[in-house]
């Protein structure tokens, strides 16, 4: 019995450009159109947001919780679409004189993260002119993207991977289903997702090509240890936002003085930051298996050490679901 042969990289590489017509939006005509954010909407379902964990919170307080973390989501893409579209455009330098059809999807994507980057900042001047003042989101793109694009292209294409992996995860566990959500806000990450799905393709596709030109066990390692240091720094960022987060928050809803309160509502917006942004897409299946198929056991070791003392980032649902 013959069995169906496995699509070939540049095979690959064409089906997400073929994705990549059919799909392709523009940002006003298509995703705001026109429209406006209104307090009276979510803007995260509580799946991200975690605001349920707080359950002295009322439902306005809710409500506002959502929406201070929605801002900060919209935010965080942003700024690591910034240093993706660099490395991608980085990596292309291989296929300039190769492989003609990896080069076009690798293009199309850089130019996709260039025009997600435009609707990010939109949705920023969007949100700014509805919600109260005092948000602050300090942390520089390209600051963050000299950070990351110092480690090797290994490391940088695991994190990507990583990255690119959960935004499509969260859209179709959390924010797709969802009620009560703006439906600015929901399409938004509707029309992302749409394009994400195919860079995630090509992350893989890089990732595992650049894993080929590794030498070396010591190499491999090096790269395990770049990878480990983009988590630390990532979490950082996770820290300082969510303490500027919680001090937004805790302010506009007259809890400043409320000492015992401001450590619980501290507490979950960092939790919830390290579920969106970290633990939620280093347990995805695919990433785990392309991740487990690149290093030993050892390595694996040592990255799931790294990841150990964010573990209890995990909603209270899903711990329950799972016991």
């Amino acid at each position: 019995m013959s069995s169906t042969p496995a699509f070939t990289d540049t095979q690959r590489y064409a089906r997400t450009i073929e994705a990549s017509k059919r799909v392709r939006w523009d940002i006003d005509r298509d995703v705001i159109r026109g429209r406006e954010f209104h307090l009276a909407d979510r803007f995260l379902p509580e799946g991200l947001s975690l605001a349920d964990e707080l359950p002295w919170l009322d439902a306005r307080e809710k409500l506002f919780m959502s929406q201070v973390q929605g801002r900060t989501y919209a935010h965080m893409f942003g700024l690591v679409e910034r240093f993706i579209g660099a490395k991608m455009l980085e990596v292309s330098r291989d296929h300039w004189l190769g492989d003609q059809t990896a080069l076009e999807a690798i293009v199309r994507f850089t130019d996709e993260e260039l025009k997600h980057q435009a609707l990010f900042r939109r949705i920023e001047a969007l949100v700014a002119a509805r919600m109260p003042a005092g948000y602050r989101f300090d942390v520089a793109p390209d600051d963050v993207a000299g950070f990351v694009l110092g480690k090797s292209t290994w490391a940088v294409l695991a994190l990507t991977c990583h990255i690119e992996l959960f935004s499509q995860a969260h859209y179709r566990a959390s924010i797709e289903g969802a009620e009560g959500l703006s439906p600015l806000f929901k399409d938004v990450f509707l029309y992302h997702w749409k394009e994400e799905s195919q860079h995630a393709i090509i992350d893989e596709l890089e990732w595992v090509r650049e894993d080929a030109k590794l030498a070396s066990d010591a190499e491999r390692d090096r790269a395990v240890d770049d990878l480990i240091a983009l988590i630390a720094g990532v979490d950082g960022i996770l820290q300082a936002q969510a303490r500027c987060d919680a001090a937004y928050f805790l302010h506009a809803c007259g809890m400043d003085d409320d000492d015992e309160r401001a450590a619980d509502v501290h507490a979950v917006v960092l939790k919830a930051y390290r579920w969106q942004y970290i633990v939620s897409g280093a347990g995805e299946p695919r990433f785990q298996k392309v991740l487990a198929s690149l290093v030993s056991a050892s390595q694996m070791q040592r990255i799931q050490a790294a990841l150990a003392p964010l573990a209890h980032a995990v909603p209270r649902v899903a711990m329950a679901m799972a016991a």
